[in-house]
């Protein structure tokens, strides 16, 4: 998706031929485009164009851009966007931005993407198209796919975090919104363990007050939920947490 700004970008400046080196992940919520030329950018243009790409992805709602000239450690054009407000103010409207060797930073939000319901990390954007993690003690553990529209499939279960749904063999269930925040983090890191006081801090941080049973009870219903597929279960690993196991 990262990169798809960067050819649109490229475009809008005339150049169909120039590359777009490897996105470069810069810490865990930051990463960065470069070019291997010279480009000029309206910055309406950059704002519009990564606004629509983004919003393609739940994963993006909250990100900080700032654009950035050679090897310049300042910042040559930078805005920030939050779902939570709406700000039409686009500073430097309808100026060029002259030609130089630009990088561009985009910084997500991670605790706004967890608090929303959307994958931690990011990344996350950004490019993730499915995640593979195998566990020692059982080698045929399968991975969970995420879709370019944000859904995620794993055994028999298609997972819509948008629409808060799961379709098991065909059977739509309904989620509610703690629901679909727990099982997206499950999601985005299957067959691994998830602390206890991590899912309580993540889903609960904004209430000020974590009752310990409130998680119990969120995951047992989330557990009797996936009951329709044998291949997805959520462990209770003892003395640490939970784990989405997926074996198919």
């Amino acid at each position: 998706m990262l990169r798809n700004i960067g050819h649109e970008l490229l475009l809008q400046s005339g150049d169909s031929t120039s590359r777009i080196l490897p996105v470069e992940k810069i810490t865990e919520n930051e990463y960065q485009i470069r070019f291997d030329k010279e480009l000029s950018f309206k910055p309406d243009s950059l704002v519009n164009t990564t606004r629509r790409l983004l919003a393609q992805d739940p994963l993006a709602t909250d990100y900080i851009v700032n654009v950035m000239n050679g090897s310049q450690t300042n910042a040559s054009y930078g805005y920030a966007i939050s779902k939570n407000k709406k700000n039409d103010i686009v500073p430097c409207r309808g100026r060029v931005q002259p030609a130089a060797p630009y990088r561009i930073d985009f910084k997500f939000k991670s605790t706004n993407i967890v608090k929303n319901g959307y994958l931690l990390g990011c990344l996350p954007l950004l490019a993730f198209v499915g995640f593979i993690f195998f566990r020692a003690d059982k080698p045929k553990m399968a991975s969970v796919k995420r879709r370019h529209n944000g859904i995620f499939t794993f055994g028999s279960v298609r997972f819509d975090p948008q629409e808060r749904k799961l379709i098991i063999n065909k059977e739509t269930i309904d989620l509610t919104g703690t629901e679909m925040r727990l099982l997206l983090i499950f999601a985005s890191l299957p067959n691994q363990v998830i602390e206890r006081s991590r899912l309580q801090k993540e889903i609960w941080e904004d209430e000020g007050v974590i009752v310990g049973r409130s998680l119990d009870m969120f995951i047992s219903k989330l557990r009797k939920k996936l009951e329709l597929d044998p291949d997805s279960n959520i462990a209770v690993i003892r003395g640490k947490g939970y784990r989405l196991e997926v074996t198919a």
